[in-house]
C-alpha cells in the first residue's frame, strides 16, 4: 500500500503516526510479545519494508507505541491537583490513585516487554528518563514545600520514590509471580502510604506527635 493510502487509512495522520497507532493498537490488543515487524506491518497494510523509512529497527516503533499507549490510558483520567488548592493529604492521594490507574492500564502491554529491554530504555528515553506521572509528582512537591505547605526540609525526592515504587508493586508483583490481573490495592492502603508520606514531608506544626504509632 502507497503511504498515500495507508495515511487516509489513518484518519488524515502521517504514514509514521498510522504505524505508531497502529503498534500500540496490536500491543494493546495481542500484548508485546511475539510482535514482529511483519505483523504490524500487515495490520498496517504496508510492505515490510516501509518501517524502516520511519523508525531505526522494531524497537525503536515499539518505545513511540507504547508512549502513545501512556499517553491514551492517562488521557481519561482525572486531572492532577495543582500546588496550593485543597489539602496535601487530598492532592497526595490523588496522585497515588492517579499512578495506580495509570500503571493498571499499562500492565498488558508492560508484560510482553520484560523480554525486551531495549525498548523499555527507548521508551524511558522518550520520557525524559522517568515518567510524566513521576515528574510531575515530585514538581508537585516542591512547589507545595515553597508555597510552606511542607516542611522547608521535606525530603520531596524520597517521597517521591516511595509512592513511585507504592504504585509500581501491584504491578510488578503480576509481572514476576504471574497473576493474570492486578492485585487490588484498598483504598485504607491509599490512606496509610499517604499518611506515612505526610509524616516526614509534613511542617513542624501539622507533624503527628513524635510517640505516635507509625
Amino acid at each position: 500500500m502507497s503511504p498515500r493510502k495507508a495515511a487516509a487509512l489513518g484518519g488524515g495522520r502521517s504514514l509514521r503516526e498510522h504505524l505508531i497507532a497502529t503498534a500500540r493498537r496490536m500491543m494493546a490488543e495481542r500484548g508485546a510479545a511475539g510482535l514482529t515487524v511483519r505483523a504490524i506491518a500487515r495490520e498496517a497494510g504496508v510492505a515490510d519494508g516501509v518501517l524502516y523509512n520511519h523508525f531505526s529497527d522494531k524497537e525503536e516503533l515499539l518505545a513511540h507505541a507504547l508512549r502513545a499507549h501512556a499517553e491514551a490510558v492517562e488521557g481519561p483520567l482525572p486531572p492532577l491537583p495543582e500546588p496550593g488548592t485543597g489539602t496535601v493529604e487530598e492532592n497526595l492521594r490523588a496522585y497515588v490513585e492517579h499512578g495506580l490507574l495509570l500503571h493498571d492500564g499499562l500492565l498488558p502491554v508492560l508484560a510482553g516487554l520484560v523480554a525486551q529491554p531495549d525498548v523499555l530504555a527507548r521508551f524511558a528515553e522518550l520520557s525524559g528518563g522517568s515518567g510524566e506521572w513521576n515528574r510531575r509528582l515530585a514538581a508537585y512537591l516542591r512547589a507545595e514545600r515553597d508555597l510552606g505547605r511542607l516542611a522547608p526540609d521535606a525530603r520531596v525526592e524520597a517521597a517521591t520514590s516511595m509512592i513511585v515504587g507504592a504504585c509500581h508493586e501491584p504491578v510488578l508483583s503480576v509481572l514476576f509471580r504471574g497473576r493474570g490481573i492486578v492485585r487490588p490495592v484498598s483504598l485504607d492502603t491509599v490512606d496509610d502510604l499517604v499518611a506515612t508520606v505526610l509524616r516526614g514531608l509534613a511542617t513542624r506544626q501539622d507533624a503527628p506527635h513524635q510517640d505516635a504509632p507509625l
